[in-house]
């Protein structure tokens, strides 16, 4: 059955939004080898109208996912590469003042739609700060005067692992709740490494083809939230799984309501992307772990004992109860 969204302006329906889709994450393959499940977040947290973090190693794709994924979609891409010297208005932007006493507003790399922050753990905290009301708003304050940023609008954040970033930065919490989601993007193993080494003459200019529009996704968006059930009892088990997490005695800090939400935001998505107008279980059990995971400290007394925030979501998916 085809159904349009009601008020959106749509000119297709679900199953040609649907194909569309696919046809994106097609393109994209074209040149990003292997990591399926970090290319399908990516476009799910999209069309959420969410955020990736991504935490791995130099030189393991996350750059040309980002680069990519604008592509695709037609979109504006920036970049920003984080270090100890970032201000917040290499971010934001600035005002340019004159001596007539006129004045003129730069605009920084925010205002994209995909904006890549390379290494976000080498941002000081007062420039982390910069991303907060973008993020959570979609719009930046400077100076007094707000400015509205271009929809859709995505961060994509990379991180190099703690244990491994000589001179890192904390991420302070704030921030990191701003992330829908979150996954790793590790080493590729041999022969899809010789796949890579394969097409690295042009990686520089990704030769895909746009796909869709800004428009197409903000519209698509609408279209999943309209389209896609949510029965209650699935709701409750979003519900449950993140305050088992939460009330876990190995947490310092757990996940905030907005993990709640981003659970059953994404998880429509995915139920969308895998053609069904409703969304079971296992769209949430496919979440959780990149969806709750990066929110959780745990208690420097369990860590010693292994416990991780993996670990304990994967427990959570374990006892809690699944809705029948």
């Amino acid at each position: 059955m085809k159904r349009l969204a009601r008020d959106s302006g749509l000119s297709f329906d679900i199953d040609h939004a649907r194909e569309m889709v696919k046809q994106a994450l097609g393109e994209i393959k074209k040149v990003y080898v292997g990591k399926e499940d970090l290319v399908k977040l990516s476009m799910a947290t999209l069309l959420s109208s969410g955020h990736l973090l991504i935490e791995g190693l130099p030189g393991t794709g996350k750059t040309l996912l980002a680069k990519t994924l604008a592509r695709v979609i037609g979109g504006t891409y920036r970049r920003v590469q984080g270090h100890p010297d970032t201000l917040p208005s290499d971010i934001t932007g600035f005002h340019v003042y004159r001596p007539d006493g006129s004045s003129s507003f730069v605009r920084g790399p925010v205002f994209s739609n995909i904006l890549l922050l390379d290494e976000l753990n080498r941002v000081p905290s007062r420039s982390q700060a910069a991303l907060i009301e973008a993020m959570q708003e979609y719009q930046v304050t400077v100076e007094g005067a707000t400015y509205s940023l271009p929809r859709p609008f995505m961060v994509i954040a990379t991180m190099i692992p703690q244990e491994y970033a000589s001179g890192a930065y904390g991420v302070i919490e704030t921030v990191i709740d701003r992330f829908a989601t979150s996954l790793p993007s590790l080493y590729n193993p041999p022969e899809e490494e010789l796949e890579i080494v394969s097409r690295s003459d042009y990686v520089i200019q990704p030769p895909v083809e746009q796909v869709l529009t800004p428009s197409d996704v903000t519209k698509i968006s609408e279209l999943i939230a309209y389209w896609v059930h949510v029965e209650e009892n699935v709701k409750k088990y979003i519900v449950d799984l993140v305050s088992y997490v939460r009330s876990s005695r190995a947490v310092h800090y757990g996940p905030s309501h907005r993990a709640s939400v981003w659970l059953y935001r994404v998880s429509r998505t995915l139920a969308f992307m895998e053609g069904r107008d409703y969304v079971i279980p296992d769209d949430v059990k496919a979440l959780a772990v990149p969806i709750l995971a990066h929110r959780v400290k745990i208690r420097e007394e369990f860590e010693v004992e292994g416990v991780t925030p993996k670990s304990l979501v994967e427990e959570a998916l374990n006892r809690v109860p699944v809705p029948k």
